[in-house]
């Protein structure tokens, strides 16, 4: 490489690193934002009316009756609409309508929900421009080591996020807990897992890196997504329950798991995302086993690496298959999922930095 070549990557990976920082910066705008459209949204009146008539309705063990919006009409005037209830009927859940949202039906909180998206998309294309100029220095794939692929991660798992909204569907309520994760992910990428731009060792020269590893990249973002539409579940599962016996739940929790969707949409959306996802992490591992096999010249020798992506797709066939039988809906299901997330983070950081084996080159 000539040093106006190397100079150049210098500075394009200088310019990727203060990329990642405006980013997180963004990010931090965009948390305040969502933590401003909860605080809005608590103080309507709107969530704890839907509440009541859910509690009302489940104790009588008829279909509850729908949230309620706030609109505003000429003069300032707010009146309050019942927007059209789709209620679930599947065995084994209860006829519960979907909250009003993060921001509580208020026209302030969906403001600073609206803002808050602004914020998240435009950290996002910051984000993806950092992704972007790494490539460049490096004249690689963009996730040859733990940095980069956590900050491929974070982006892909935002940007998931944001086609969905794009796709008009009601994953708002998301953003707090999105945004909050990728900032924990982006301060650890940069505090203990930043390295340097290099060129990777001969191995990992192949087509096989852009095919292999993006789709693991895309893959664990997406399983994330489904992993915490399964923990918004158990929470939100847990206060129908309460409403359900009788019992009063604290105002907090109710300010925030009133305006949730209902359980049985919570456990819907991460079966289908998890669903959706699992034939192209069967391929991630087919198409890892195909590079061993160029690389290494056998296709499987049980790495740990190897070892504990085999163990993710074991975890998420058998969540899939019990999702599907009718004795393990529901909280099994959704331990399950969890479970199974839980296990491709461990691949990802305990394997990458406990473990040794023929993956371990990569570094950190």
């Amino acid at each position: 490489m000539t040093p106006l070549a190397a100079a150049v990557n210098e500075n394009l990976a200088q310019i990727s690193n203060y990329l990642v920082y405006s980013s997180m910066a963004v990010y931090t705008l965009a948390f305040f934002a969502h933590i401003a459209e909860w605080t809005f949204g608590s103080r309507s009146k709107v969530a704890r009316t839907a509440a009541a008539l859910t509690g009302a309705a489940s104790g009588a063990g008829a279909a509850a009756g729908p949230a309620v919006q706030v609109r505003t009409q000429g003069g300032g005037t707010a009146v309050l609409d019942k927007p059209k209830v789709v209620t679930r009927s599947a065995t084994g859940t209860r006829d519960v309508p979907d909250g009003p949202g993060a921001a509580g039906g208020t026209a302030q909180g969906d403001l600073y929900g609206r803002i808050a998206v602004s914020l998240t998309t435009l950290a996002f294309l910051i984000e993806a421009g950092a992704v972007v100029t790494r490539a460049l220095s490096v004249e690689r794939a963009p996730w040859g080591n733990m940095y980069e692929f956590s900050l491929t991660f974070s982006t892909v798992a935002v940007g998931a996020y944001l086609v969905l909204l794009a796709l008009k569907k009601n994953v708002r309520w998301l953003g707090l807990l999105l945004v909050t994760t990728v900032l924990l992910d982006l301060g650890i990428a940069v505090t203990w897992l930043y390295t340097d731009s290099d060129q990777l060792v001969p191995a990992l020269h192949s087509y096989w890196l852009w095919i292999h590893v993006s789709t693991a990249i895309f893959c664990g973002a997406v399983f994330y997504i489904g992993a915490a539409g399964a923990v918004l579940y158990l929470f939100r599962d847990s206060y129908e329950s309460q409403l359900e016996a009788g019992r009063t739940p604290g105002k907090f929790r109710s300010s925030v798991l009133e305006r949730l969707p209902s359980a049985a949409s919570l456990d819907k959306f991460s079966y289908r995302i998890n669903a959706a996802v699992f034939p192209l992490w069967t391929f991630t591992i087919i198409a890892g086993a195909i590079w061993a096999g160029d690389a290494w010249g056998r296709y499987w020798g049980w790495d740990p690496k190897e070892v504990w992506s085999f163990v993710t797709w074991v975890a998420y066939a058998c969540y899939l298959h019990a999702r599907a039988t009718a004795g393990w809906k529901g909280r099994k299901a959704a331990y399950l999922a969890l479970f199974a997330f839980a296990c491709w983070i461990w691949n990802y950081y305990g394997v990458n930095i406990l473990l040794s084996g023929k993956h371990s080159y990569a570094g950190v």
